[in-house]
């Protein structure tokens, strides 16, 4: 269902951009969720189908640290809007995040995100030095990733400080001048 797929892409989302934790892709041979997604008749809700779907032993590992954040926003529909109910059932957004963390819903999800802030900066610099330098990351500039962000913690991870961070880095001011074909290029394309 399509909010279901939505609901997921944001759960990935939160995780891979907010906490740094990427997903993993399921194994093979892994049932598709809808197969636990009931009839049209008797719709299971998510919460159902997620707890159907983490009884097998190889989706358990994952989804033990995915639902609680996902289920968490659960209130929140495919495009946003507030709700109570998923098929007439009430919606249960308790969980336990995988620290032991107890949440009910979208604020506890973000207080306890909240303790996790370095692990947000950190991200978020990888990110930001991404675009900068207009290249993946490699091993290499990890060391300069963790002392931005380290340098960020001493002015409360201000964004114009890893931004700034980011900007006096060798690998910012030593990235190569665009080769004048692709300056032309681009050139072209505007």
């Amino acid at each position: 269902d399509w909010s279901s797929d939505v609901c997921s892409s944001d759960l990935v989302w939160v995780l891979e951009n907010i906490i740094g934790a990427p997903i993993p892709t399921p194994p093979p041979n892994v049932p598709a969720l809808e197969e636990s997604a009931g009839t049209k008749e008797h719709p299971r809700t998510t919460r159902a189908q997620m707890e159907l779907h983490r009884e097998k032993p190889f989706c358990s590992g994952c989804h033990k640290i995915m639902d609680p954040v996902g289920l968490a926003l659960e209130n929140f529909d495919a495009v946003g809007r507030w709700r109570t109910t998923e098929y007439g059932e009430p919606i249960d957004s308790t969980g336990k995040l995988v620290d032991g963390t107890e949440i009910k819903g979208a604020i506890d999800l973000r207080n306890a995100l909240l303790k996790y802030s370095d692990r947000f900066a950190q991200t978020t610099t990888q990110k930001l030095m991404t675009y900068a330098l207009g290249r993946g990351l490699e091993y290499y500039d990890m060391p300069t990733i963790r002392a931005i962000t380290r340098g960020a913690a001493k002015n409360d991870y201000r964004f114009s400080s890893l931004v700034m961070g980011i900007v006096e880095s060798p690998q910012f001011q030593m990235r190569a001048p665009e080769t004048a074909q692709a300056s032309a290029t681009v050139a072209g394309n505007h």
